[in-house]
């Protein structure tokens, strides 16, 4: 048999994207709306993965974001995004930037549309998100690992 015979097909695709988990309070409500509006953000996400049956795996990008206004919280946002992706024909240095990276970055524009509903329904000010770097965080996770732990063979 020939080399390319052998070769076993990548194989990537979405199962299912949903919302898992969703938080939106306003603790300083009404008195919050009567106030000066001068929000600083405080913006904070992260990844979770994990395999179900055969080569099917969930991945949940959860984004934290409190915005106060002065010293007062405005409101508190938390979304947790997911979807069940199915992977197959990857090698384990292909999976960890597929499953680290890659699915997280189809999630984001789901969450970062549930947050901006969610906080205009809220009655604040849109809250537009800018695009995220999967990749730049993703190596940055990297550099951090093999900082922590050199010389255990991480993947580079």
């Amino acid at each position: 048999m020939s080399e390319a015979n052998t070769a076993v097909e990548k194989q990537f695709s979405i199962q299912k994207v949903y919302t898992k988990d969703i938080s939106f309070e306003t603790p300083n409500s009404p008195r919050i709306f009567t106030e000066k509006w001068e929000p600083s953000v405080d913006f904070n996400l992260g990844t979770n993965v994990g395999p179900l049956e055969n080569s099917l795996y969930e991945v949940v990008l959860t984004i934290t974001i409190t915005v106060k206004s002065g010293d007062s919280t405005a409101y508190l946002v938390e979304v947790n995004q997911a979807g069940i992706f199915s992977l197959s024909g990857f090698t384990e240095q292909e999976m960890s930037p597929m499953v680290g990276s890659f699915c997280p970055n189809i999630l984001f524009p789901y969450a970062r549309e549930v947050i901006s509903d969610l906080v205009a329904k809220g009655g604040f000010p849109q809250l537009l998100l800018a695009p995220v770097n999967f990749d730049a965080l993703y190596a940055q996770h990297l550099q951090k690992v093999q900082q922590q732990a050199p010389g255990s063979g991480a993947i580079n």
